[in-house]
């Protein structure tokens, strides 16, 4: 396949690029600082890179580095508190750029919890998160909406924006991702979370991500992963 990547220096992200890599796909990393990347990533001979900051990138350059794709995933984040934003962000403008390309897929990342924020389009979501059990309602998602504050509400905003949105995409929530070896195991859900979603590699992330690609289940759905 031929995949785009933003947000590739991140934990997730840094797994989807290396995996896509070592799966032979014809992929393009588009980066706000590419140094990060690492020079295995900018001798492959099957890798792009590409420099775009998503906050304030030229439409023309992100339809250039969509340009043919497969699909376009995404696992942009926040680096710094001044950043919170750019995630809803970043999904319009891939989106908008995904649509003027006519690219067949987006995914985007999100985060377990997301849909208990208030948002402009959806002032009264359910207090506790469907499916979630005890341990989420009543202490995980609460620390992290606590402990995210704006980045949470950015994140359940980018999750408003993709709802509306008329392209097929998918938005993967993951709850704390650990940058550990992966284990192949976990568990998914497609339209509602996981009870006890508490954490996951981002390994194991990124390879659900990857196949989620090819998943016809999973179009226009929010899917949960985690352990």
């Amino acid at each position: 396949m031929k995949l785009t990547i933003f947000g590739p220096t991140g934990l997730v992200g840094q797994q989807v690029l290396a995996q896509a890599i070592a799966a032979g796909h014809d992929t393009t990393a588009v980066a706000r600082d590419p140094a990060k990347l690492g020079a295995q990533v900018h001798s492959a001979p099957n890798v792009r890179v590409v420099t775009a900051d998503l906050s304030h990138a030229d439409p023309a350059l992100l339809k250039d580095s969509v340009d043919g794709a497969d699909a376009v995933l995404s696992a942009i984040g926040p680096r710094k508190k001044a950043e919170h934003g750019i995630v809803s962000k970043s999904a319009m403008a891939l989106a908008a750029a995904v649509e003027s390309a006519s690219v067949p897929r987006l995914l985007v990342v999100s985060g377990v919890g997301v849909s208990t924020v208030p948002t402009p389009g959806r002032p009264h979501p359910p207090k506790r998160e469907p499916g979630a059990g005890l341990i989420m309602r009543y202490f995980a998602t609460p620390v992290a909406r606590r402990v995210l504050g704006a980045h949470f509400v950015d994140v359940a905003l980018m999750e408003d924006f993709m709802r509306g949105c008329e392209l097929d995409w998918t938005v993967m929530r993951v709850p704390y991702v650990m940058d550990r070896p992966p284990t192949g195991r976990y568990r998914t859900a497609y339209g509602h979370t996981l009870r006890a979603a508490l954490r996951i590699a981002a390994a194991d992330a990124a390879e659900f991500m990857l196949r989620l690609i090819d998943q016809p289940e999973a179009s226009r759905k929010v899917v949960t992963v985690a352990y």
